[in-house]
């Protein structure tokens, strides 16, 4: 493989870089290959609308990949669940890192859990800042169902302006995802780690993907040593179930697939497999409106997923049931 340095196209806000400067040490590591981060600006970036209003729909990722089909950069690192389900042609995902944690995290004043944060705020009515309808709509069913008074408010911005609004006065607290406060080294600024019970994350939240061109067989195989299946599994389950629902990345819609901790090590013996050992994947998939009145929440169990088109097939049939239980009238946004 060429001495020369690799290309890594980037985002340029402050947790882009530092999840792709994580990723280049682990591509330094499998390929010798020094690595130069190349910062792009996207759509996402400059605008100031709410991603509800833009579409969210790939409005980060499009200037990368680009860059990437013009053979300016030689690979991008994308945030998974700012990606549009459908693949490009000529890129591939070459690799999906282990994930980080995939939960939403509250960041509050005077350091208050979630349940706490009603009884201590003026008028009983807590103002929660976050720019997801998916996280409006899980909080308002949370606190109907909790009998607390909350005020949904929606933000935009990096995390320092977002936390700057609780740290101002303006809202008793924002939604967070933990992995990017992890990555960038803020997690002791987390009040509360919400439940997935409450909050399930949005599909893909927490995960990486590393994406290159597709003709680029030697970078592709050397990549590959830095994919983890279980995590590639699990979030092509997630995007198969909003890609089934033809959700976009904006749409109130959460997913998280994973290893239930039921059994404790995971797994169960099969003694119809000769003692294999097997290891279940459960797939919990939410939708709702903004204000919480109406959710659909169904959950399934299988076993890991050990194909794509097994994957895919259990987030497809889990949509299925959703969208019998009437989940196609609760999305603002439509992805076709």
């Amino acid at each position: 493989m060429s001495e020369n340095p690799l290309k890594l196209g980037t985002r340029r806000s402050k947790l882009a870089m530092a999840q792709s400067g994580q990723v280049a040490d682990a591509v330094r590591r499998v390929t010798g290959r020094p690595v130069e981060l190349v910062e792009i600006t996207t759509y996402g970036d400059t605008s100031r609308e709410h991603l509800a209003q833009i579409g969210g729909t790939g409005v980060f990722v499009a200037a990368l990949r680009e860059a990437l089909l013009r053979g300016e950069v030689d690979l991008a690192v994308h945030s998974l669940k700012d990606l549009p389900t459908a693949q490009p042609e000529g890129l591939v995902l070459v690799a999906i890192p282990p994930r980080e944690d995939p939960r939403d995290v509250l960041v509050a004043r005077d350091g208050l859990k979630l349940s706490d944060l009603v009884a201590s705020s003026p008028n009983k009515v807590a103002r929660i800042g976050t720019g997801a309808p998916r996280r409006m709509a899980q909080l308002n069913a949370y606190a109907r169902a909790h009998g607390l008074e909350i005020e949904t408010v929606p933000i935009r911005g990096n995390v320092d302006t977002r936390i700057g609004y609780v740290r101002n006065g303006e809202l008793d607290a924002v939604v967070l995802a933990a992995a990017g406060l992890n990555r960038i080294g803020r997690s002791d600024e987390v009040t509360d780690f919400l439940s997935v019970d409450t909050v399930l994350p949005a599909p893909g939240q927490g995960a990486l993907a590393i994406e290159c061109a597709a003709d680029n067989a030697e970078l592709i195989a050397a990549l590959a040593e830095l994919d983890d299946p279980v995590t590639r599994a699990a979030v092509t389950a997630e995007r198969s179930l909003l890609a089934a629902l033809e959700a976009g990345c904006s749409a109130p819609v959460g997913a998280l697939a994973d290893l239930p901790p039921s059994s404790e090590c995971l797994e169960r013996r099969n003694h119809d497999a000769d003692g294999q050992i097997v290891k279940e994947m459960r797939l919990r998939g939410v939708v709702g409106t903004p204000d919480g009145t109406t959710l659909v929440q169904l959950s399934t169990t299988g076993p890991v997923p050990n194909t794509h088109d097994a994957a895919t097939a259990l987030g497809r049939d889990l949509a299925t049931e959703m969208l019998a239980q009437g989940a196609a009238g609760l999305m603002g946004e439509r992805a076709h």
